[in-house]
C-alpha cells in the first residue's frame, strides 16, 4: 500500500485529515518547522498522539558539513519515534548519506530536481527520493517525467528505494505521479483536501437525501 504523508505539522489539519485518510505520518523541512514556531520534539509528540505509535516522521538535517550531518542524523534517529532523516541531495549531502547508511539509519534524499541527481542518491543508499514536482514544473521541466525516469532507473538497477514525490500545487500533478506507481507521496494540506472534494458533491448528496425524505420521511434505509 502506498505511504501517504502530509507535508505539515499543523495539528488541527493533521487531526482532521487523519480521521478520513490513511495517514502514514508527516514530512517536515526547516521552513515548515520554523514557520510553525514549534520545536521538533514538541511537534512530533503532538502528532504521535494523533496518528498513533506507528507514525513515521521525516525530519531534515540543518548541518552543513558531512560529519555534522552524520552526527545530527544519529541524534534524529534516536528520537522515540519511527524516524526518517532527510538529507539534501547535494555533493556534501550525498557524502553524508553514504556514511549515515552505514549506521543503518533510514534516509530520504531531498531537494531532488533531476532524475540523475535522484539516481545518484539512490546509489548512495537513500531509502526515499523526494523530487520536487511543482518546483520542477515551474522551472520549465516535467516533474512527472523525472519521477518516471527515477522509477525506471531504480527498477532496472534493482535498488531498494522508494520515490516519494513532494511539492504539489494541484491534484493533476498528484494524479500524474500516482499513475506511475509511486510507493510514497507527501501532500500539502490544501491539495490533500482537494483530492476528495468537488463543488458538485454536496449538491448531489443533498438531492439524494431530499428525495429520500420526500418518500420515507425520517426513516433510515434499514427501516424501510
Amino acid at each position: 500500500m502506498i505511504e501517504l504523508y502530509l507535508d505539515t505539522i499543523d495539528i488541527e489539519s493533521v487531526k482532521r485529515l487523519n480521521t478520513c485518510l490513511p495517514i502514514k505520518g508527516v514530512t517536515t523541512n526547516p521552513a515548515i518547522i520554523a514557520s510553525s514556531g514549534v520545536g521538533v520534539s514538541q511537534a512530533l509528540s503532538d502528532l504521535a498522539d494523533i496518528i498513533g505509535s506507528n507514525a513515521r516522521f521525516h525530519v531534515q538535517v540543518i548541518s552543513q558539513t558531512v560529519d555534522e550531518m552524520v552526527a545530527e542524523a544519529i541524534a534524529i534517529d534516536k528520537m522515540h519515534y519511527e524516524m526518517v532523516v532527510k538529507v539534501p541531495a547535494t555533493e556534501v549531502g550525498l557524502a553524508a548519506i553514504k556514511k549515515i547508511k552505514k549506521r543503518g539509519i533510514v534516509v530520504l534524499a531531498t531537494a531532488v530536481y533531476t532524475s540523475q541527481q535522484g539516481f545518484m542518491a539512490a546509489l548512495c543508499g537513500a531509502d526515499y527520493i523526494a523530487p520536487y514536482i511543482n518546483r520542477i514544473d515551474n522551472m520549465g521541466g516535467d516533474g512527472a517525467n523525472v519521477v518516471a525516469d527515477l522509477q525506471q532507473l531504480i527498477s532496472i538497477h534493482g535498488l531498494e528505494c522508494k520515490v516519494l514525490p513532494a511539492s504539489f500545487k494541484n491534484t493533476l500533478q498528484v494524479l500524474d505521479v500516482l499513475k506511475l506507481g509511486v510507493e510514497a507521496i507527501t501532500l500539502p494540506v490544501d491539495v490533500a483536501m482537494q483530492m476528495f472534494t468537488h463543488p458538485a458533491i454536496e449538491p448531489a448528496v443533498g438531492q439524494f437525501n431530499q428525495e429520500w425524505r420526500d418518500t420515507f420521511g425520517t426513516m433510515l434505509s434499514f427501516e424501510t
